[in-house]
Protein backbone atom coordinates (compact mmCIF):
# COMPACT_ATOMS: atom_id res chain seq x y z
CA UNK A 1 0.00 0.00 0.00
CA UNK A 2 1.31 3.61 -1.03
CA UNK A 3 1.80 5.70 1.57
CA UNK A 4 -0.31 8.76 0.63
CA UNK A 5 2.29 11.30 2.15
CA UNK A 6 5.31 10.45 -0.40
CA UNK A 7 2.52 11.25 -3.11
CA UNK A 8 2.99 15.15 -3.03
CA UNK A 9 5.71 16.89 -4.80
CA UNK A 10 8.20 19.61 -3.09
CA UNK A 11 7.18 22.63 -4.56
CA UNK A 12 9.80 24.81 -5.81
CA UNK A 13 10.99 26.64 -3.18
CA UNK A 14 14.27 27.29 -5.11
CA UNK A 15 12.70 29.35 -7.58
CA UNK A 16 13.42 32.70 -5.58
CA UNK A 17 10.74 35.23 -7.33
CA UNK A 18 10.41 38.94 -7.51
CA UNK A 19 6.77 39.85 -7.21
CA UNK A 20 5.49 43.40 -7.68
CA UNK A 21 2.49 45.72 -6.32
CA UNK A 22 1.30 48.82 -5.60
CA UNK A 23 3.17 49.65 -2.61
CA UNK A 24 5.92 47.05 -1.91
CA UNK A 25 8.38 44.41 -4.28
CA UNK A 26 9.06 41.39 -2.78
CA UNK A 27 12.66 39.89 -4.26
CA UNK A 28 15.03 37.27 -3.20
CA UNK A 29 16.53 38.39 0.87
CA UNK A 30 20.28 38.44 0.86
CA UNK A 31 23.09 39.19 3.64
CA UNK A 32 23.14 42.78 1.25
CA UNK A 33 19.60 43.39 3.06
CA UNK A 34 21.59 42.83 6.21
CA UNK A 35 21.73 46.64 7.17
CA UNK A 36 18.28 47.07 7.00
CA UNK A 37 17.60 44.21 8.75
CA UNK A 38 19.33 43.97 11.84
CA UNK A 39 17.91 47.41 12.91
CA UNK A 40 14.78 45.68 12.52
CA UNK A 41 15.44 42.12 13.97
CA UNK A 42 16.86 44.23 17.38
CA UNK A 43 13.79 46.77 17.28
CA UNK A 44 12.64 45.86 20.94
CA UNK A 45 8.62 46.70 19.63
CA UNK A 46 9.53 43.56 16.51
CA UNK A 47 10.26 41.91 18.77
CA UNK A 48 7.48 41.65 21.82
CA UNK A 49 4.98 41.97 18.34
CA UNK A 50 6.52 38.72 16.93
CA UNK A 51 6.90 37.27 20.31
CA UNK A 52 10.91 36.51 19.39
CA UNK A 53 12.64 36.50 23.00
CA UNK A 54 15.79 34.89 21.88
CA UNK A 55 19.06 37.11 21.31
CA UNK A 56 19.86 38.28 18.25
CA UNK A 57 22.20 35.95 16.40
CA UNK A 58 25.83 37.70 16.49
CA UNK A 59 26.76 39.48 13.06
CA UNK A 60 28.74 36.20 11.82
CA UNK A 61 26.09 34.19 12.19
CA UNK A 62 23.03 36.40 10.90
CA UNK A 63 25.39 36.94 7.96
CA UNK A 64 25.79 33.14 7.21
CA UNK A 65 22.13 33.06 7.70
CA UNK A 66 20.90 35.27 5.24
CA UNK A 67 23.38 34.07 2.49
CA UNK A 68 22.02 31.10 2.63
CA UNK A 69 18.52 31.75 1.73
CA UNK A 70 18.66 31.66 -1.23
CA UNK A 71 19.48 27.97 -1.53
CA UNK A 72 17.27 26.74 0.42
CA UNK A 73 14.29 24.04 -1.33
CA UNK A 74 11.91 24.17 1.47
CA UNK A 75 11.18 27.60 2.37
CA UNK A 76 10.88 30.90 0.66
CA UNK A 77 12.21 34.18 2.45
CA UNK A 78 12.07 37.73 0.79
CA UNK A 79 13.03 41.33 1.07
CA UNK A 80 9.94 43.54 1.32
CA UNK A 81 11.18 47.19 -0.50
CA UNK A 82 9.61 50.17 -0.21
CA UNK A 83 8.53 50.93 -3.67
CA UNK A 84 7.99 54.75 -3.37
CA UNK A 85 11.60 54.66 -1.90
CA UNK A 86 13.22 51.61 -2.84
CA UNK A 87 14.26 50.77 0.37
CA UNK A 88 14.01 47.35 2.73
CA UNK A 89 11.39 47.91 5.07
CA UNK A 90 11.30 44.36 6.27
CA UNK A 91 10.87 40.27 5.35
CA UNK A 92 8.48 37.79 4.65
CA UNK A 93 8.53 34.60 4.98
CA UNK A 94 7.04 30.75 3.71
CA UNK A 95 8.37 27.79 6.25
CA UNK A 96 7.40 25.22 8.28
CA UNK A 97 6.72 23.36 4.71
CA UNK A 98 4.44 20.17 5.50
CA UNK A 99 4.23 17.89 2.82
CA UNK A 100 2.28 16.03 3.46
CA UNK A 101 -0.59 18.72 4.46
CA UNK A 102 0.53 20.86 1.44
CA UNK A 103 0.89 23.59 3.73
CA UNK A 104 3.49 26.16 4.96
CA UNK A 105 3.21 28.76 7.87
CA UNK A 106 3.62 32.58 6.95
CA UNK A 107 5.00 35.41 8.96
CA UNK A 108 6.43 39.05 8.42
CA UNK A 109 8.16 41.62 9.97
CA UNK A 110 8.53 44.66 9.22
CA UNK A 111 10.48 48.54 10.56
CA UNK A 112 7.56 50.04 12.62
CA UNK A 113 8.38 53.25 10.57
CA UNK A 114 6.26 51.73 7.76
CA UNK A 115 3.41 50.24 10.25
CA UNK A 116 -0.30 50.99 9.00
CA UNK A 117 0.25 52.01 5.87
CA UNK A 118 -0.83 48.99 3.87
CA UNK A 119 2.78 47.61 3.01
CA UNK A 120 2.05 44.76 5.33
CA UNK A 121 -1.35 43.58 4.07
CA UNK A 122 -0.18 44.08 0.80
CA UNK A 123 2.63 42.19 1.22
CA UNK A 124 1.22 39.13 2.39
CA UNK A 125 -0.85 39.24 -0.18
CA UNK A 126 1.53 38.74 -2.71
CA UNK A 127 3.13 36.21 -1.17
CA UNK A 128 0.08 34.26 -0.52
CA UNK A 129 -0.69 34.58 -3.64
CA UNK A 130 3.23 32.91 -4.64
CA UNK A 131 2.37 30.36 -2.26
CA UNK A 132 -0.99 29.02 -3.67
CA UNK A 133 -0.95 30.02 -7.44
CA UNK A 134 2.56 29.00 -8.45
CA UNK A 135 3.41 25.99 -5.15
CA UNK A 136 0.46 25.00 -5.12
CA UNK A 137 0.38 24.81 -1.32
CA UNK A 138 -3.47 23.75 -0.16
CA UNK A 139 -2.88 26.13 3.57
CA UNK A 140 -0.78 29.11 4.53
CA UNK A 141 -0.99 29.19 8.34
CA UNK A 142 0.35 32.00 11.14
CA UNK A 143 -0.29 33.24 14.57
CA UNK A 144 -0.75 36.14 15.84
CA UNK A 145 -0.62 37.88 19.56
CA UNK A 146 -3.14 39.12 21.03
CA UNK A 147 -1.67 42.38 21.87
CA UNK A 148 -1.35 43.18 18.22
CA UNK A 149 -4.64 43.65 16.19
CA UNK A 150 -3.25 45.55 13.86
CA UNK A 151 -1.34 42.97 12.56
CA UNK A 152 -4.35 40.58 12.90
CA UNK A 153 -6.46 42.88 11.16
CA UNK A 154 -4.17 43.29 8.11
CA UNK A 155 -4.23 39.18 8.05
CA UNK A 156 -7.51 39.72 7.96
CA UNK A 157 -7.46 42.22 5.02
CA UNK A 158 -5.55 39.25 3.07
CA UNK A 159 -8.15 36.55 3.65
CA UNK A 160 -7.00 35.02 6.71
CA UNK A 161 -9.46 33.33 8.87
CA UNK A 162 -9.45 33.08 12.75
CA UNK A 163 -9.46 29.47 13.94
CA UNK A 164 -8.75 29.41 17.38
CA UNK A 165 -6.97 30.65 20.50
CA UNK A 166 -3.51 28.99 21.86
CA UNK A 167 -4.47 30.28 25.58
CA UNK A 168 -0.95 31.63 27.48
CA UNK A 169 1.03 31.12 24.44
CA UNK A 170 3.36 33.43 25.16
CA UNK A 171 5.13 34.90 28.38
CA UNK A 172 5.92 38.92 27.92
CA UNK A 173 7.11 40.94 30.75
CA UNK A 174 5.88 38.59 33.47
CA UNK A 175 2.11 38.49 31.40
CA UNK A 176 0.37 35.92 29.89
CA UNK A 177 -0.53 36.66 26.17
CA UNK A 178 -2.63 34.68 23.94
CA UNK A 179 -2.34 33.92 20.31
CA UNK A 180 -4.86 33.45 17.42
CA UNK A 181 -4.34 30.59 15.23
CA UNK A 182 -5.40 31.84 11.75
CA UNK A 183 -4.77 30.73 8.25
CA UNK A 184 -6.09 30.97 4.60
CA UNK A 185 -7.23 28.00 2.16
CA UNK A 186 -6.28 27.30 -1.50
CA UNK A 187 -10.11 27.93 -2.35
CA UNK A 188 -10.50 30.83 -0.50
CA UNK A 189 -7.68 32.35 -2.23
CA UNK A 190 -9.56 31.10 -5.67
CA UNK A 191 -12.45 33.01 -4.48
CA UNK A 192 -11.17 36.36 -3.51
CA UNK A 193 -7.79 36.52 -4.44
CA UNK A 194 -6.57 37.94 -1.09
CA UNK A 195 -9.61 40.73 -0.84
CA UNK A 196 -12.61 39.42 0.82
CA UNK A 197 -15.76 41.23 2.23
CA UNK A 198 -15.34 41.94 5.56
CA UNK A 199 -17.46 43.72 7.88
CA UNK A 200 -16.79 47.14 8.67
CA UNK A 201 -14.22 49.75 7.13
CA UNK A 202 -11.95 48.27 4.77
Amino acid sequence: MNDQRETSARPDFLTKPTLGGDLVTLRPVTALDLPALEPILSDREVARLTGSQSELPDPARLHAWYATRIGQDDRLDLAVLERATGTCVGEVVLNRWDGPNESCNFRIALAPAVHGRGLGTEATRLICGYGFEKLGLHRISLEVYAFNPRARRAYEKAGFIAEGVLRDALLWDGEWVDAAVMSILAGEWELHHGHPRLPGPA
